[in-house]
C-alpha cells in the first residue's frame, strides 16, 4: 500500500473529504458483508487480510476490487480502535427530494451523536422504514462511527439532509407524529402505514416550529426515575408501537 493511499483513506474520516469524493468507509466482516450483499451501495475498493479473503463473503464476490493487506497495514488505515480483517470504501448515494406520501419517514432534528444516528438508522431498517430525513446540522450518517452503529443498514435506508420545516410545509394531508414529553401516550395510538415520525435533539428535543407543524404529539410514559431516554432507544420504542 502506497503512502498516498494511506493518506487518502485517512482523509475520509472527515466529512468534507467524504462529500468531495462521494465515498464512505465501512469496517469489519459483518458490516462489509452486509453492505456487499444487501444494499444498493457499490464497493469502490476493499482492503482485506488473507483471513477475510478466505471467508464466504469474499468467495461469493469474486469480482470485488480487492487489495490484500497485512494486519499491520490494516491497523494503519483503520479508523477503529481494534481493526478487524477488512476495510472497504463504498460509493455514497445521492439522496435528495425524498417523497413522503405513501410511506413512513423518520425526521431527525439535530441528532448530534454518531452512535445514535447509526442506531436510529438500524432501527428504521428493522421496522421497514426506508428513508430518514435529517436537519442539515445533524451528524453525518456516513461518518465511520455512524456506519458502524448502523451495522450495514445504511446501505438500505436512504438518508437526506434538508430543511425539515420547509419539507413539512409542502405536505398538506400527511400525519406527522412529534416525539415530545406530553401529548398522547404512544401505546394508545393505532398502527400507521403512512406518515412522518419526528425525533428531536438528544438534549433539547424537537424544534418548536416542527412541533407546531405536527398533527399529533406523542410521549413514552415512564414509571421510574430516569429524566429522559436516549434518542435511539426512544425511536425504537415509538416505532415498535406505531409500526
Amino acid at each position: 500500500m502506497t503512502k498516498s493511499e494511506f493518506k487518502y483513506i485517512q482523509s475520509l474520516s472527515q466529512k468534507k473529504h467524504r462529500d468531495a469524493e462521494g465515498v464512505f468507509i465501512a469496517e469489519g466482516p459483518k458490516v462489509v458483508a452486509d453492505l456487499l450483499s444487501g444494499s444498493s451501495t457499490a464497493p469502490v475498493q476493499v482492503y482485506a487480510t488473507e483471513a477475510w479473503l478466505e471467508s464466504s463473503a469474499a468467495q461469493e464476490k469474486r469480482d470485488l476490487p480487492v487489495m490484500m493487506v497485512s494486519e499491520a497495514e490494516l491497523d494503519r488505515i483503520s479508523l477503529l480502535t481494534t481493526p478487524n480483517q477488512v476495510l472497504a470504501l463504498f460509493k455514497k448515494p445521492n439522496r435528495d427530494n425524498l417523497k413522503l406520501s405513501g410511506t413512513i419517514s423518520l425526521f431527525l432534528d439535530t441528532i448530534q451523536d454518531p452512535g445514535n444516528m447509526g442506531t436510529i438508522i438500524r432501527c428504521a431498517d428493522w421496522f421497514g422504514i426506508t428513508q430518514v430525513v435529517c436537519t442539515e446540522d445533524s451528524t453525518d450518517a456516513y461518518g465511520p462511527k455512524a456506519v458502524q452503529a448502523s451495522m450495514g443498514s445504511i446501505g438500505r435506508v436512504a438518508v437526506e439532509y434538508t430543511d425539515l420545516i420547509e419539507k413539512l410545509r409542502k405536505e398538506t394531508n400527511l400525519s406527522v407524529y412529534a416525539a415530545t414529553l406530553d401529548g398522547k401516550a404512544i401505546g394508545s395510538l393505532a398502527r400507521i402505514k403512512e406518515g412522518v415520525i419526528m425525533i428531536g435533539n438528544e438534549s433539547r428535543g424537537l424544534n418548536q416550529e416542527l412541533i407546531r407543524l405536527s398533527t399529533c404529539q406523542v410521549f413514552i410514559p415512564k414509571t421510574g426515575g430516569a429524566e429522559s431516554l436516549n434518542a435511539a432507544v426512544a425511536t425504537g420504542i415509538i416505532l415498535s408501537h406505531l409500526i
